[in-house]
């Protein structure tokens, strides 16, 4: 089977299970933050998988698109699905104004991403901003609370994110990331301009983190700046995306389905064990699976897009 159509297989089944599962199992709301974080992963993806920069700071645009989204319904009275557009606008804008942080590699990004996401966290956290963020006393959409439709614009972002890795995968953009990941300087010499595909990257990753967070937003409806900048967001996306694999669709789909599957089999009831069991499984990919549980696949000439 030609890679297009496989990797279009693999995009209509996540996407048909995600609509068909929620009747099977009643618990939208678990198979909700099943898309959260498949979409949040492939966010990552794109940016560490196809660039190499790590953003321990990723969950500053979410953040913002679901604020992003909460003032567009609160104080422009936009409906919940365009409010979900400005929010991921907004992750756009603080985007292009960290930029800059591009300039720097490795675990001076890492680091860099990390203050500026709390840096954001704390500007919207401020009490003297009560009356533009609600400051620290959280926001409420109860009026254009709706979780079906919320749970259907998410399937919606999660097939467009899920689109654009397999997109990336094939496209002469994705090689061209790749070639700047590997070696910037080799790839400058070629005619690439590094600066702007590392932009361009990073705003597409931007996007879709602040998409997510929108209608995160919209369907939880009441939440405090803690609940939407929480670090463990970051962490999560990361670990699940190196988990799986990065650079590949299905890598980032893998790390999610096994260890978000085993939070809610085990670590809901038996935290104690699941925290022994997540770390023995980590470190174990790290001692013998460095590119992730995509390249058991790999190894049996399995394409994982």
């Amino acid at each position: 089977m030609p890679r297009v159509w496989s990797g279009a297989a693999v995009l209509v089944v996540v996407l048909a299970l995600c609509l068909v599962l929620p009747q099977l199992y009643a618990n939208q709301f678990l198979f909700f933050d099943l898309m959260v974080y498949l979409a949040l992963a492939q966010g990552v993806n794109i940016l560490y998988g196809f660039t190499g920069y790590l953003p321990f700071g990723y969950v500053g645009f979410f953040g913002t698109g679901a604020y992003g989204m909460s003032l567009a319904v609160l104080k422009l009275h936009l409906p919940p699905v365009p409010a979900v557009l400005a929010g991921g606008v907004a992750a756009v804008v603080l985007g292009l104004v960290l930029a800059p942080l591009l300039r720097l590699s490795g675990a001076y990004f890492a680091i860099a991403s990390l203050a500026a996401s709390q840096a954001v966290y704390y500007v919207v956290a401020n009490p003297s901003l009560t009356g533009v963020t609600r400051g620290p006393y959280g926001i409420s959409l109860a009026r254009v609370y709706h979780p079906s439709q919320s749970y259907l614009v998410m399937v919606g972002v999660l097939g467009l994110t899920l689109a654009a890795v397999l997109y990336l995968r094939r496209s002469r953009r994705g090689m061209v990331l790749q070639a700047i990941r590997d070696d910037p300087q080799s790839a400058a010499m070629a005619g690439v301009n590094v600066v702007r595909e590392r932009v361009l990257a990073w705003l597409a990753s931007a996007l879709i983190a602040g998409l997510v967070g929108g209608v995160f937003a919209w369907q939880i409806s009441v939440f405090y700046p803690a609940t939407v900048f929480d670090l463990s967001t970051s962490i999560m996306a990361i670990v699940f995306t190196l988990f799986g694999g990065t650079g590949t669709l299905l890598g980032p789909v893998l790390g999610v389905t096994v260890l978000f599957g085993l939070y809610n089999v085990i670590g809901v009831s038996e935290p104690q064990y699941f925290q022994l069991i997540y770390g023995a499984l980590i470190v174990l990919l790290v001692l013998f699976l460095p590119g992730g549980a995509a390249s058991l696949l790999k190894r049996r000439g399995i394409d994982v897009l």
